[in-house]
């Protein structure tokens, strides 16, 4: 069945000029990418950027959302899934994520969030707060999931669920900023190595 096509031309240019603009911004960071950049890449004239955005921070803080709302979504989904415990539903989604960037054709990894974080979270009071609410979501998908596996009899019953999401979140940012300078698979394999052992009864 085909997907409905979008009817509102406007929203369709928003989401090009976010796609594309983001694309951009990944490769060059923040502050090596300019509004000219982005309309170049969405193929649009100038003065449309500011039908949709106030600035490049209203951009950067948009693309944001656009990038990672719906991966919430899929993290929710994924250690929501009633088919496997919960445990296996942590497990099961990092290690779908260590087969992804192992695949040949992923040569380079760009992590958005992290690149905005490092350049922008301190001269920006508005990204740094939109990565922390993102983050802070995420964290929370996996305690949610993590005292399920509490009351399962997963982990130990005296287990802080939200001081080991917090560690997990943490070290997983460390994975990719690794992956950003050029590593392959090992910073994941070891993260699942060391998630294993973490997540035992």
């Amino acid at each position: 069945m085909l997907a409905a096509m979008s009817t509102n031309p406007r929203s369709d240019k928003r989401e090009l000029i976010l796609a594309k603009g983001a694309q951009v911004m990944l490769r060059r960071g923040y502050h090596g990418t300019g509004v000219q950049e982005i309309v170049q890449a969405a193929s649009i004239p100038k003065g449309s950027f500011y039908h949709y955005f106030a600035s490049k921070e209203d951009f950067a803080l948009q693309a944001l959302e656009y990038l990672y709302l719906p991966r919430l979504e899929r993290y929710a989904q994924a250690l929501a899934n009633p088919a496997l415990s919960p445990r296996e539903r942590i497990l099961g989604y990092y290690r779908e994520l260590l087969a992804h960037f192992a695949r040949p054709e992923k040569l380079q990894f760009h992590c958005f969030i992290g690149s905005l974080s490092f350049e922008m979270a301190e001269l920006s009071p508005a990204i740094g707060n939109q990565v922390g609410a993102i983050l802070q979501r995420s964290a929370q998908i996996l305690q949610g999931c993590l005292e399920q596996a509490r009351a399962a009899g997963e982990l130990p019953a005296n287990e802080d669920c939200e001081n080991l999401a917090a560690f997990i979140a943490n070290a997983w940012q460390g994975v990719l900023t690794q992956l950003k300078v050029g590593s392959r698979g090992e910073p994941i394999q070891s993260f699942i190595v060391r998630l294993e052992r973490l997540l035992q009864a």
